[in-house]
């Protein structure tokens, strides 16, 4: 193999190139996001009552994060982040509305594809709608299976499912039409994550012997609103059918860790193939806990440590779990309180593929994830915003975190700028602003660089 990456590099010097990687050379990557699971709620990061054994099991043989943060406080913004690794003041989704992905927005799969890879997304796509320029398939990936706009994926018990861009009709009847998509069946046969879990193995074991990006973009547990306080759908309650909780509360146990029994068939998969040493498995979440469906975040104590939930700017809704497995490249039992954010995975993985990555607001971790933290750079720091019911701002810079918001105030109302020494204090629970007077106006110079203006449409609630 060295003999054949020299021969490369000649030819590629020779020809006054620049040698592309191997394709062996090229990690497959995993990349599992949940919907609305919170910094607190996987075992791993100290959940008591829901049991995640697989997620755990990758934390435990890789790498688990402390400060890692979602690229957003609800579902599009975030996933738009993560697709093109820029922040909210400057991407074009910046709220749950009627953007779609433009054909100038450039996001991962079109960047690994420029180096061999076979891309596949399963499961929420949440930015692109059907006939937009968003499409999965006009964005880079080879294939697509799941839901295209975000009420759609409220039911977990769908009539149809996208397949690339066809519907793929499912033996679930609704009760009623939803004109957005969405809506509540009163036939339910097939589990949508269950089709997820399915379709992702597929996927793995037909792209086994050429690199691959699966982006796996799971709907748990996230509920389903149109059905109010019954939102938390599962076919099961599984080890939770006996306790003593509220149904909402068994449901969102119970989903998460049907998620993770199909991230554990994902693994043993890819276990089976033996492609064990080249495959990287990412597994976060896409913002923080939510209250709908019956959900109640304080009952399982889903956010943590960390203070609020989706729609927040505090941790609560946008410090999420990260962990990061690969044999024999991550070192297995490590945990980073490395600050960083799913707006640096486009340098991350067009990093770790030999690829270019287009000019983001993110930063490659790979020096993070193979243990060489001292090579590591660092945000001068993380931003974001937020759209719905007014408009707040959120930086995070080493030990501060600064937030401004609009929300829940009168109209017309100053947003008060809020200040936490967030190491100290990860519940945000003392404002410290009127004591470093400097330290706001640093943060609010940050704010007013970060945001760039909007001309998207009016945000979804």
């Amino acid at each position: 193999m060295r003999n054949l990456f020299r021969y490369a590099l000649v030819l590629a010097l020779i020809s006054g190139g620049v040698a592309e990687a191997p394709a062996a050379d090229k990690p497959n990557i995993i990349f599992i996001l949940a919907d609305d699971m919170g910094y607190g709620e996987p075992s791993c990061y100290g959940n008591k009552a829901i049991k995640t054994p697989n997620i755990d099991r990758l934390a435990a043989e890789g790498i688990r994060f402390t400060d890692f943060y979602a690229g957003g406080t609800v579902c599009s913004p975030s996933r738009a982040t993560l697709m093109t690794g820029l922040h909210n003041g400057h991407g074009w989704i910046r709220a749950n509305g009627p953007e779609n992905l433009r054909p100038t927005d450039v996001i991962i799969p079109e960047v690994l594809k420029k180096v061999g890879y076979t891309n596949g997304v399963v499961g929420k796509w949440g930015i692109g709608v059907e006939g937009s320029t968003g499409l999965p398939r006009k964005k880079g990936f080879d294939y697509f299976y799941g839901y295209l706009n975000n009420f759609h994926a409220h039911n977990h018990y769908p009539s149809f499912l996208w397949r690339n861009e066809e519907k793929h009709l499912l033996p679930n009847e609704q009760l009623e039409a939803d004109p957005r998509g969405g809506g509540v069946a009163s036939k339910k046969v097939v589990y949508s994550t269950d089709r997820f879990g399915e379709e992702a193995v597929d996927f793995i074991a037909r792209s086994k012997d050429n690199p691959f990006f699966l982006y796996l973009a799971f709907t748990v547990p996230h509920a389903n609103n149109e059905a109010k306080n019954k939102g938390m759908e599962v076919p099961d309650y599984g080890i939770y059918a006996s306790t003593d909780w509220p149904d909402p509360q068994k449901g969102q146990a119970a989903m998460d860790s049907r998620m993770d029994m199909h991230i554990g068939n994902v693994m043993a998969k890819v276990k089976e193939l033996g492609i064990d040493d080249r495959t990287l498995i990412i597994f976060t979440s896409d913002n923080g806990p939510h209250k709908e469906g019956g959900g109640n975040p304080d009952f399982h104590d889903s956010n943590g440590p960390v203070r609020g939930t989706k729609r927040d700017l505090t941790d609560g809704g946008i410090r999420v779990p990260f962990v990061a497995r690969w044999q024999g490249k991550i070192a297995p039992g490590q945990v980073s309180n490395h600050i960083g954010s799913s707006v640096d995975m486009m340098a991350t993985l067009a990093d770790l593929a030999g690829a270019e990555a287009p000019k983001t607001d993110g930063i490659s971790i790979v020096p993070t994830l193979l243990g060489k933290p001292n090579e590591q750079k660092k945000h001068d720091y993380l931003y974001w915003e937020f759209h719905e019911g007014g408009f707040g701002q959120a930086v995070r810079f080493g030990d501060w975190k600064a937030v401004r918001t609009s929300r829940g105030k009168a109209r017309g109302s100053a947003a008060k700028t809020e200040l936490y020494q967030i190491v100290q204090d990860i519940g945000e629970e003392r404002d410290v602003a009127s004591a470093h007077p400097d330290i706001v106006a640093k943060a609010e110079k940050m704010m007013a660089e970060a945001h760039t203006p909007w001309e998207g449409g009016k945000a979804k609630e």
